[in-house]
Formats: structure tokens, C-alpha cells, sequence
């Protein structure tokens, strides 16, 4: 296996690992609808927040290209935790399992903000056009990967 694609795995899994770390902390299911309620400060976060962070971490590891790559742990993880609920577990007492309409859109709005992160993360690790600051002499100049 190619050293990049091993690195893309490895930046998939600690991210879907995070995602669902995320989830389990703050103890919310946003495949769950329990009434207003549900939407918690706590679901916000699990919706907005957690995602943007995995994120960063997949940039982090993966570096360029991990815009695109940031977008599947959200997905996979929510996938996975919909299954869950519908073939395994079973909705709790008092909460309906949320339409595939309304679960895309949640999902959707989870996988933007991981792009948000995966975007943010690139710029903060400087590898988003390859290209870096270099001194050469007294003068700094920008210099591509390429040419480095």
C-alpha cells in the first residue's frame, strides 16, 4: 500500500474514532428525535462543533487534499450509528427515530463542518497551494514544493 493511501486511512479512522468519541461524551444521537428538547446545546455541538475538530485532526494528519478526505468520517459515523439504531438497539423509550429527510440534512449539516475544519486545518498547516516561505539571502521569498 502507497505510503499517501495509508496515511489517508489512517487520517479516516482517527477521525471516525474522534466522531464517535465526540458522540459518546456528549451523549447525544441526532438520529433521535425526542421532542424540542433535542435540540440541546450539547446536540449544537455534536452537529457543528465535533465535526469541525475531526476536521482539523484528519488536515493534521492527511495535509493536502484533506479538504476533500474530511468530508467521510462524519458520514460513515453517522451512517453506522443510524444502522445501529434501526437493526441493533432500537429507538429509547420516548424518542422516534428521525425521517431520512431530516437525518440527510443533520448529516449534511455534520459533513460541512468538517469540511469547514478540513479547510481551516490545511490553511493553519500552510499546505493548501504547496508552497512555503524561504529565505534566501536577505530576502524572503515564496517558493513552490516544486521548486524547493
Amino acid at each position: 500500500m502507497k505510503q499517501r493511501n495509508l496515511m489517508g486511512l489512517v487520517a479516516l479512522l482517527i477521525g471516525m474514532s474522534l466522531n464517535h468519541l465526540g458522540d459518546r461524551l456528549l451523549g447525544v444521537k441526532i438520529e433521535l428525535f425526542s421532542g424540542l428538547a433535542t435540540f440541546s446545546f450539547a446536540w449544537i455541538l455534536d452537529v457543528f462543533f465535533v465535526p469541525f475538530l475531526v476536521g482539523l485532526v484528519v488536515a493534521w494528519i492527511f495535509g493536502m487534499g484533506a479538504r476533500w478526505l474530511c468530508y467521510f468520517p462524519p458520514l460513515i459515523v453517522r451512517c453506522l450509528s443510524y444502522a445501529e439504531i434501526l437493526y441493533v438497539s432500537g429507538t429509547p423509550h420516548g424518542s422516534i427515530l428521525n425521517p431520512m429527510g431530516w437525518w440527510g440534512f443533520f448529516v449534511i449539516l455534520a459533513m460541512e463542518s468538517a469540511g469547514i475544519g478540513g479547510i481551516v486545518g490545511e490553511v493553519m498547516i500552510k499546505n493548501v497551494y504547496g508552497r512555503s516561505n524561504k529565505i534566501v539571502g536577505d530576502k524572503k521569498q515564496t517558493v513552490s514544493a516544486k521548486e524547493s
